[in-house]
This record gives C-alpha cells, sequence and structure tokens, in this order.
C-alpha cells in the first residue's frame, strides 16, 4: 500500500472515487484558515464538487493555520499533497472518495509572516476560517468583542507580527489597501449566529485598536456574508485511520462523515466568488432563518444528548439516541420549549426538521463521540442553548426542560461519571467549571452565577428554582430517574 499522493492516485482500487480534473489546472482563489475534518468534508468537498463539473479552477484552497497544533496537520496534508479521503457513513453502507479542492497549505510561523503575504496575493480573493465558536474573542454574557484578551492586545500593539488569525487578516488588508490589490471577502464557515456580522465586529474592532482610519477602509470595502454550515464530523482515531487502510488508502489525516451536507450563504462577495450554487450551495438573503433552525435543533439538541451520554458512560451520539430515556429528553425539550422559537425554512418545518436531525443522531455508522459534541460546553451553552432560555423567559414560558439540560451539564463538569469513572478535561476552563460544579452539588444557585448566564437568567426566580430541583434530584435519585420524574411528571 502506497501513501496517498498525486503520483499514486491512478494505483488506488477502482472502487475509489478520484478526482476527474487536472489538478495542475488549479490556482488559488481561497485561503481557509482553520483545515481540521470539517473543512475538508464540507467547504473543501463543495469546491471538488465544482472543479468535477469543469469551471472555476482558480478558485482552489489554500489551507492555513496559526497555532502551533496547526503544524502537524499541516505535515501530514504536505506530505500527501493536500489530497484528503473522505469515507461517507450511510446508516448500512460506506462510500470512499478523494478529495483535491485543495492544492497547498502555507507554512506556519510565529509572527504569521507567511501566511500574511499570502493573503496579499492578488489572487485571493475570499479568506474562509474554521476557527471553533470560541476562537472570535467574544465576552461569553454580552457576546460582544472582547477587547482585553492577551491575544487582542498584543495584536493591538504588533499589527505587523499579530498572533490571531483576526491580526493576520487586517495586516494583509492594510498591504492590499497601500498596494491598490484591493479588499478581499472574510467567510466565517463556524456555528455561530450571524457569523459574518461577528467576523466583521471583530476583525474591524481590533483594527481600530490600531489603525482607525484602516477599520474604516475595512469596513466599506470588504465583505462579511453570513452563512450556516451543516454536516456531522467526527474527530479521527484509531478506527478511522484502520478504516481508511481496509479501503486499501494509506492515508494519515482521513475524514468520516455522515450522508449529509448543507451550506447557506449570503450572496455578498466584494471580489467575485465560484459558483457554487451549481453543486448545491444555497445563496439567499435569508440565512437567519436556516441558522436558528440548525443551531437550535441541531447544535444545542448535541449538548442535550452528549451530556446526558458522558454522565451514564454512554460513548456516542448513536448510542444516546439508542437510550430510550435520552431520545425521549431530546424530543419533549424540543418541542415544548425549542421550536416554538423556530421559524420553518422553504420545504421544512422546525417539527419535521426535530425528525431529521433525531434521524442524523441515530445512525449507527456514524463514531461521534460524546466527548467531541460536549467539547467545550462553556462556548457551546452560551451560543447553542441559553438564547432559547431567554426567548423562553421573555415570553413567560416553560424552562423545565432546558433547566435540566443545564443541571446535566453541570453534574457532568464534576468531572465523574455515575459509573465513578473519571470524566477528563473537556474545556477551556475545565479546571474552574469543576470547582464550581463540585459547590453546585450542594448549593446548586453557585452554578447560575457564572458569568456566562446573564441577569435575565440567574435573576429569574422560575429559572433558578427549576434549576435548583433538577441538579439536586440528579445527585440524590440519579439521572435516569431524573429524566423519567421530567418525563412524566412534567
Amino acid at each position: 500500500m502506497e501513501e496517498l499522493s498525486n503520483n499514486t492516485l491512478s494505483s488506488l482500487p477502482k472502487n475509489i472515487k478520484k478526482p476527474k480534473y487536472n489538478r495542475k489546472k488549479l490556482s488559488p482563489g481561497i485561503i481557509h484558515i482553520g483545515v481540521g475534518n470539517f473543512h475538508r468534508a464540507h467547504q473543501s468537498w463543495y469546491l471538488h464538487r465544482l472543479f468535477e463539473t469543469g469551471i472555476d479552477y482558480n478558485w482552489a484552497i489554500v489551507g492555513a493555520g496559526v497555532r502551533e497544533f496547526d503544524v502537524i496537520q499541516r505535515e501530514k496534508l504536505i506530505k500527501q499533497n493536500c489530497l484528503t479521503t473522505l469515507i461517507e457513513l450511510k446508516p448500512t453502507s460506506k462510500s470512499v472518495e478523494i478529495v483535491g479542492s485543495m492544492i497547498d497549505y502555507e507554512q506556519i510561523d510565529s509572527n504569521n509572516n507567511s501566511l500574511i503575504v499570502r493573503m496579499t496575493d492578488p489572487s485571493i480573493r475570499i479568506v474562509s476560517l474554521t476557527v471553533t465558536e470560541s476562537g472570535y474573542y467574544l465576552d461569553p454574557v454580552t457576546n460582544e468583542f472582547n477587547n482585553t484578551h492577551a491575544d487582542i492586545l498584543h495584536d493591538a500593539k504588533n499589527p505587523n507580527t499579530p498572533r490571531t488569525a483576526f491580526g493576520a487578516i487586517i495586516a494583509a488588508l492594510k498591504h492590499r489597501k497601500e498596494s491598490g490589490v484591493g479588499p478581499f471577502t472574510g467567510l466565517s464557515c463556524d456555528n455561530l449566529q450571524g457569523n459574518g456580522n461577528i467576523l466583521r465586529n471583530t476583525i474591524v474592532s481590533l483594527a481600530t485598536m490600531s489603525d482607525p482610519l484602516l477599520a474604516t477602509w475595512i469596513d466599506e470595502n470588504c465583505s462579511f456574508p453570513n452563512s450556516m454550515v451543516d454536516c456531522i464530523v467526527p474527530a479521527t482515531g484509531d478506527k478511522e485511520l484502520e478504516l481508511v487502510q481496509q479501503f486499501g488508502i494509506d492515508d494519515t489525516a482521513p475524514v468520516t462523515h455522515e450522508n449529509f451536507r448543507q451550506w447557506v450563504i449570503e450572496d455578498d462577495f466584494c471580489a467575485g466568488r465560484p459558483h457554487l450554487e451549481n453543486v448545491g450551495v444555497t445563496f439567499t438573503s435569508d440565512v437567519h432563518s436556516y441558522e436558528v433552525m440548525k443551531i437550535r435543533i441541531l447544535n444545542a439538541g448535541h449538548q442535550f444528548v452528549a451530556n446526558a451520554g458522558e454522565l451514564l458512560s454512554i460513548k456516542t451520539i448513536s448510542g444516546c439516541m439508542s437510550n430510550t430515556l435520552i431520545k425521549k429528553l431530546f424530543y419533549k425539550v424540543h418541542i415544548e420549549e425549542v421550536i416554538p422559537h423556530v421559524s420553518s425554512v422553504p420545504n421544512v418545518s422546525p417539527r419535521q426538521y426535530v425528525d431529521f436531525i433525531a434521524e442524523r443522531f441515530s445512525n449507527p455508522a456514524m463514531v461521534d463521540t460524546v466527548r467531541r459534541v460536549s467539547f467545550d460546553g462553556s462556548a457551546r451553552h452560551p451560543g447553542f442553548v441559553l438564547p432559547i432560555v431567554r426567548q423562553c423567559l421573555s415570553k413567560n414560558m416553560s424552562i423545565q426542560g432546558l433547566a435540566l439540560i443545564e443541571a446535566i451539564w453541570a453534574r457532568m463538569c464534576y468531572g465523574a461519571r455515575e459509573d465513578g469513572s473519571l470524566i477528563e478535561a473537556n474545556d477551556p476552563t475545565w479546571d474552574k467549571l469543576k470547582t464550581v460544579a463540585k459547590e453546585a452539588k450542594t448549593n446548586p444557585k453557585c452554578w447560575i452565577e457564572q458569568k456566562i448566564y446573564d441577569k435575565k437568567i440567574s435573576t429569574n426566580s422560575d429559572f433558578l428554582v427549576a434549576f435548583d430541583q433538577w441538579l439536586l434530584m440528579i445527585w440524590s435519585d440519579g439521572l435516569s430517574a431524573t429524566i423519567k420524574h421530567y418525563l412524566t411528571k412534567v
């Protein structure tokens, strides 16, 4: 078995789909920062499909990263000519294809000089990002730009040697402005409501701290379209590495994914864009409706089941959905407290979407771990769950189910499952969360006094009473008994 590369594509088994286009004819048009599994299964795949139609070869992707851990990923992908093996996991079958839309991976250095230079190239017309929900330097309560973070203060004082992706983008745009190359589009591909608006605010706010005139130019000339992305993509571990070898492919960075993708984007690109509508991307002025449905049902729903699964020692999301209590919890909370705040989108009602997500979560072929989905709860709960709580409270609607969800998370952050096994650190602020969770065992209110819960939640007596009840019940009776009580008595 030979290592995956341009030279070995032709020798791969015949049942493996390979790029039909000549990769030598591709030229860069997009730099993507954050080359994780999701990007390669989603955005990269759409460009790959577009190239398969024989057009837009000048929109190939150059990968990029700004952190030390990106170096390992770059080494793996450069070694195999930036090719990626995608393994699609249907409930009853698997299929494999090699994606070739990424043609280079920019060198990673501490001051991001290589990345800045690459982004000044006139051929680059889109800079896209997948840097996770917590990567935008937002205050967890106000959701506003956090201008006191150490990374931000560094970039404001050292704009020519930035530490962050946003500082690098600003430095590149400064060069493009001064040289007359002009702006590019910044395209966020992260699970944030109004992600384009957030990206614009982060970049403009940071630029204002060092160069207000440049900040104004960026705000007036660059585009930051909102987008919604969707595809469940597990992390790659030993099982995935074994699986790709079973197909006769030596790929050190393969990606598994479900048999579904969706990408919805505002059609606002200041320097042109590829014809992605030809391969199923939806361009619309109403991204908000799509993203609200997806974030509040899928992303929030992931927290509903994963935190419970972690406590009950269930390892996968599909395993959670096989648990009758967790599945009923998923449905009851969604139907009673979530979908009243979600609007329909073309051809799909909120209730239909709940069923669709339940079906996707239940796919037994997807080895999507509760640990992956539970990671960074301190960003995911404020981003996905708490906005629903606020809406319920503002309309005097029931919050019993959502209070239970928050109590389950608080219990999980104690750091031990109900069988006594250890839950390893699973959040950037894990030590702090664990300390508060231990105190909350006897004083639940202290959990809600954390900064991530604003005053609309932390001072609401209905929410406090419900949260207190559920957390104490989980500790006294166990999670299964608590969920049963919620399902039958509330």
